[in-house]
């Protein structure tokens, strides 16, 4: 099994990516998905987080605003810190489960979409890296168009990220988000020839293994 670590900094055009991927036969192991079910109401990081933050990060239903405790954090980079703290650990538990499923039922090639997978130190985790790159004032634009966001609130988010130089110089493929759907379309096949070459060479050397066992 190929492990593929994509990451981009917000508003890159990370999850587009990520359902092109798919569509072309990936398995897709999505962070934002895990955080969401690491939170839910009764979850022990649900309880630390209304500890740290009150309940004013509750919607009316009882479950977490998520869009109360981004206006918290982002402001802070301590308060940041303190929230992956909290998050992180069950994220990673979730997503250890995941990739062990994929690998018993002999998945091809997993993708781990994961946001701040540099700023977390995980590059070593996976055989190859791809990063989902657009210019900043691109991202600006999105997070302000599609999120409704204030130019503040989106600008706070973007520096609270390790800059993107820093990610495609570690990154072992880059897919940059500008232009049309189709032009990025074709820039994931490019990148998806690549990462299926691999994988199909690392299946070929594993069942020659096999037969050399027999």
């Amino acid at each position: 099994m190929l492990l593929i670590g994509l990451t981009g900094n917000i508003a890159s055009g990370k999850s587009t990516v990520a359902h092109l991927l798919a569509a072309r036969g990936a398995t897709i192991i999505d962070a934002d998905v895990l955080a969401r079910r690491a939170v839910e109401e009764g979850t022990p990081a649900y309880r630390e987080i209304i500890d740290r933050w009150g309940k004013d990060v509750l919607g009316p239903d009882g479950h977490l605003d998520r869009g109360a405790l981004r206006r918290r954090v982002f402001q802070d980079l301590g308060e940041l810190e303190e929230l992956n703290r909290i998050v992180h650990p069950e994220v990673a538990r979730l997503r250890d489960e995941l990739v062990s499923e994929a690998r018993a039922r002999r998945d091809r090639v997993v993708v781990c979409d994961i946001p701040l997978l540099f700023e977390n130190n995980m590059a070593d985790e996976f055989d190859r890296i791809v990063l989902v790159d657009a210019p900043r004032p691109t991202r600006l634009e999105r997070l302000v168009r599609t999120r409704g966001l204030s130019e503040t609130e989106a600008m706070d988010m973007v520096a609270a990220q390790m800059p993107a130089e820093l990610k495609r110089a570690r990154a072992d493929f880059v897919i940059d988000n500008v232009g049309s759907l189709a032009e990025l379309e074709a820039r994931v096949d490019d990148t998806w020839e690549a990462i299926s070459a691999e994988a199909d060479e690392r299946r070929g050397q594993t069942s020659g293994e096999a037969h050399a066992l027999r």
